[in-house]
């Protein structure tokens, strides 16, 4: 059993769409009181995280979008949101076209995206990574450095597929690649828009980005 590929999720928002209602209301409470209070013209964008599958998806995003629009009545608020997803399943970097559909953004969790692809568990891949390392096997962590020939290539391929349908579709990844110069660099040349990562990451991945863009100019 692994809980990480478990009911969580989006699965939980399925089963138990009362969840998914509760936490959109907050989201959009919060951010109609924060521009009622300081004027600041916030945009939400609440991602649904763990998708596997376009009808999947929609029916949340369906869930959301209709409680996020009773709110907004309800308030008599303007405020705008956006809902996008998660790509953390290789199904969904496969299918991305299908998802771009109802998605309005895609960050990659590249965490959960390698674990999938190489079927390790994050929490015991250490037990014998090592000897993989002293076996010439592998040369990298690929939970530290983004590995651009299996995990990457459905990056790209996802990112190509989500802009072949919505061509203004906003691409990132979050996790500890989102800090590592060589898989920001990827990154940037596969076309993305931004990168997170830890607070203490910041400076370098600030640093990376700017290389890579110097190396490598987008038009």
């Amino acid at each position: 059993f692994n809980p990480m590929m478990g009911h969580r999720g989006l699965r939980l928002a399925v089963t138990y769409p009362e969840i998914a209602e509760m936490q959109t209301q907050a989201v959009i409470e919060a951010a109609i009181e924060v521009k009622k209070t300081h004027g600041y013209d916030i945009v939400p964008e609440i991602m649904i995280p763990l998708t596997c599958d376009s009808k999947e998806f929609k029916f949340v995003r369906d869930i959301v979008a209709a409680k996020a629009d009773e709110v907004i009545a309800k308030k008599k608020a303007d405020l705008h949101y956006k809902i996008g997803t998660m790509i953390e399943i290789p199904r969904a970097a496969l299918t991305a076209d299908e998802i771009a559909k109802s998605a309005e953004f895609f960050s990659f969790g590249t965490n959960d995206l390698t674990q999938m692809t190489y079927g390790f568990s994050r929490d015991d891949a250490g037990k014998f990574l090592n000897v993989y390392y002293q076996k010439k096997i592998f040369e990298n962590d690929p939970f530290a450095r983004l590995d651009q020939n299996g995990v990457g290539k459905l990056v790209k391929m996802a990112a190509d597929l989500g802009r072949s349908v919505r061509p203004d579709i906003k691409l990132g990844i979050c996790g500890e690649h989102g800090g590592e110069p060589s898989s920001i660099e990827f990154c940037h040349n596969a076309g993305l828009n931004y990168v997170s990562c830890s607070p203490f990451r910041v400076p370098i991945a600030r640093l990376a980005a700017a290389q890579a863009n110097i190396k490598n100019p987008r038009k």
